[in-house]
């Protein structure tokens, strides 16, 4: 820069703000961050998918009374739709993470391009139901309430934060799983929580079962995000150590995802999936009970695995966190950093050994430091009050 007069001072250009628009070609919008195990992810959820379809067709077809095929699509259709939903939200990561690296950043294409994937996998699920499950208008309900839920699940995954809704997919997945395996070991968890002949112990038994799955899905749900989005800030740091990290809120929601799943899940099944519940709960007043037992047990552990889920999130990512430290601040350097500020008179407060210190042991105009050197004539306030033949002759050389 020219220090000459009229000159003009011009800065040298925003170095940061020219490497963001060099490193970024998607016109000034940052890269979102990948979703780690995205097709593995992919890969395991759409195979749930086709296992509960598989299941539900194994059920439904295998009656010709219409009533029972009613009451099996019904009992079907709340399993479907979860795993629908995940199947959907899966594709939507891995298309995420196709577009991140082909360097498409924008929020719309990107949007567009996970609502299709969803949209994809909901179509070819309604299509297996409506080929493979039979007809009837039961079968066509079915049929069009997986289908919205896998585009549901599709939008929930065009979000930015794509690790997040990868870690919902992972954790989702997990609660599934110990769902079926507690499902399996029911009789034997049922006999220790005390299952008898009164309705009393049997009441109390479903509800401890119950407890035991939603509770435990929340744990291991929690702890699943925790490290997957641990994951996922570790490989963030390799790839761009400047990049934003993500902080509690994305372990909150993510914990919290799960349940939010089951929530959205169960809403699919009372709207979309109305009338087909209607028709099995008209079949008889059991069926009735059974269809109401059996919503208010999904709802209960929907919030179950949601606040337990969050909490354990949250807390696991709350241990990771240090107190900040202050540097100690350097007195000594800051008070005595410029000799010129170390003035007669600091040098007499800290022991006379100023500048002046070797006449005398005191500073030039200032009581004596010690009373061996004058008996009389000095005050309380350091005045001299000696008479005019007693005082030293000025040093006219030192002024």
């Amino acid at each position: 820069m020219s220090t000459q007069s009229g000159s003009t001072a011009v800065s040298p250009p925003d170095r940061s703000a020219t490497d963001a628009a060099e490193s970024d070609p998607a016109g000034g919008t940052a890269a979102p961050a990948y979703a780690p195990a995205a097709l593995g992810l992919g890969v395991l959820a759409l195979g749930w998918l086709a296992a509960m379809l598989w299941i539900g067709q194994a059920e439904i077809t295998s009656s010709d009374i219409n009533s029972i095929v009613i009451a099996m699509a019904a009992l079907a259709l709340p399993g479907l739709i979860s795993a629908s939903m995940v199947g959907g939200a899966a594709a939507a990561v891995v298309v995420a993470n196709l577009l991140t690296r082909r360097g498409v950043h924008r929020s719309t294409p990107r949007f567009a391009a996970s609502v299709g994937a969803g949209l994809l996998v909901g179509l070819l699920a309604a299509l297996t139901v409506t080929l493979s499950y039979g007809n009837g208008d039961s079968i066509t309900v079915l049929a069009g309430t997986v289908a919205a839920a896998a585009t549901v699940g599709g939008i929930a995954g065009g979000v930015r934060a794509v690790p997040v809704v990868g870690a919902v997919v992972a954790a989702g997945l997990t609660v599934f799983v110990i769902n079926t395996v507690l499902n399996i070991f029911k009789d034997p968890l049922l006999s220790l929580y005390g299952y008898g002949d009164t309705d009393q112990s049997q009441t109390s038994a479903l509800e401890w079962f119950s407890r035991t799955g939603s509770i435990g899905g929340g744990l291991v749900a929690g702890l699943l995000v925790f490290f997957y989005l641990g994951l996922a800030r570790r490989r963030t740091i390799a790839l761009d150590p400047d990049a934003s990290l993500p902080r509690w809120p994305a372990y909150l929601l993510a914990g919290a995802g799960p349940g939010l799943l089951l929530l959205a899940a169960e809403l699919l099944t009372q709207t979309a999936g109305a009338r087909l519940l209607a028709a099995a709960g008209s079949l008889s007043d059991v069926d009735r009970g059974l269809q109401d037992q059996l919503s208010e047990y999904r709802s209960n552990q929907a919030l179950w695995v949601l606040f337990v889920g969050a909490l354990t999130a949250l807390i696991a990512f709350g241990r990771t966190l240090r107190p900040a430290t202050a540097e100690p601040e350097d007195e000594t350097d800051a008070e005595f950093s410029d000799d010129e500020e170390f003035t007669d008179e600091v040098a007499g407060s800290v022991g006379g050994d100023g500048p002046d210190a070797a006449e005398g042991g005191r500073p030039e105009g200032g009581r004596p430091d010690s009373a061996d050197d004058d008996e009389i004539g000095w005050d309380e306030g350091g005045t001299d009050r000696r008479p005019a033949d007693r005082r030293p002759e000025p040093d006219t050389a030192r002024s």
